[in-house]
């Protein structure tokens, strides 16, 4: 492999690993927190790239559609937990799975009965598109950059409030203890429903993110949803930490086996590492304990 190539394709996945940073520290908040697992997640993914898709082309202003997108995928994530999935917290995890899972199908129909079977697209900014020298003569897409470069900085933002702040004390209060939180004078309803919201909003700003790249259509969100899931697992569930690190090594581990490996092999090599890493420490690189 030639230098130029491995460069461009660390970068395809570093990209691919800060994307699906955002979809599982959406999935891993909400599992720490609440103790939910949330296959809707997906879905949300979904949403968010169908709001910012109409609400650019409504507007034709592409950061007004970024901002009124993951407005409305915050308020869906608001919405769904305040009227079900709270009722499930205290049941079995099967419950969950069900429940959630029913929700991919309806938020699949309803959207393909409002916005329709076909694909939607929508355009970037001047400013994002075109491609820089990342090496002499070797272009790569300005738009792939930014993915990266916001997916750091979600993630080191996600970090400094949740280690570093009064908010992320309640929220880590929240998750180890819920009665002794709520006597201390913690709002946990509040607080769910907060970090429910912001676990949407950050797979909603995947989704649009994506939507550029890949087309927006029905049923988006289940391929993506499934890589996410293997990098919760890897990381440990509920390990903000586990699931940085573990969405960087799928996202490289993806990447370079497609490249290098037979397109069977490569189709499966990021669950043939899984296995390989859920042999070794069977709770995930990171586990959270306690």
């Amino acid at each position: 492999m030639s230098p130029s190539l491995l460069v461009e394709q660390t970068l395809n996945g570093v990209q691919l690993g800060a994307m699906l940073f955002l979809m599982a520290a959406g999935l891993t908040l909400v599992f720490g927190i609440m103790n939910l697992i949330n296959l809707a997640h997906g879905s949300l993914y979904m949403l968010g790239a169908y709001f910012a898709a109409a609400a650019t082309n409504a507007t034709g202003n592409f950061w007004l559609g970024v901002a009124l997108a993951l407005a409305a995928t915050a308020l869906v994530g608001a919405a769904l937990e305040r009227l079900l999935l709270r009722r499930f917290y205290a049941r079995s995890h099967l419950h969950q799975v069900l429940v959630t899972f029913g929700l991919i199908l309806v938020f699949n129909e309803m959207t393909r009965l409002i916005a329709g079977p076909a694909p939607l697209k929508f355009a970037l900014p001047d400013v994002l598109t075109g491609s820089v020298n990342i090496m002499p003569g070797v272009p790569y897409p300005v738009f792939r950059l930014v993915i990266l470069g916001v997916g750091l900085l979600v993630a080191a933002m996600l970090y400094l409030v949740i280690q570093h702040t009064r908010l992320g004390m309640w929220i880590r209060a929240g998750a180890s203890d819920r009665p002794m939180a709520a006597a201390m004078g913690v709002d946990v309803e509040l607080i769910f429903v907060a970090v429910f919201s912001a676990g949407a909003a950050l797979a909603g700003l995947a989704g649009l993110m994506a939507g550029p790249v890949l087309a927006v259509q029905v049923g988006m969100g289940e391929p993506v949803l499934i890589l996410a899931l293997v990098v919760t697992v890897i990381g440990g569930v509920g390990s903000m930490k586990g699931a940085f690190v573990a969405a960087m090594a799928i996202g490289l581990i993806d990447t370079f086996g497609r490249v290098l490996l037979p397109p069977a092999l490569g189709a499966m090599i990021i669950f043939i590492a899984m296995a390989a890493i859920l042999l070794w420490r069977p709770q995930g690189l990171f586990p959270v304990h306690g």
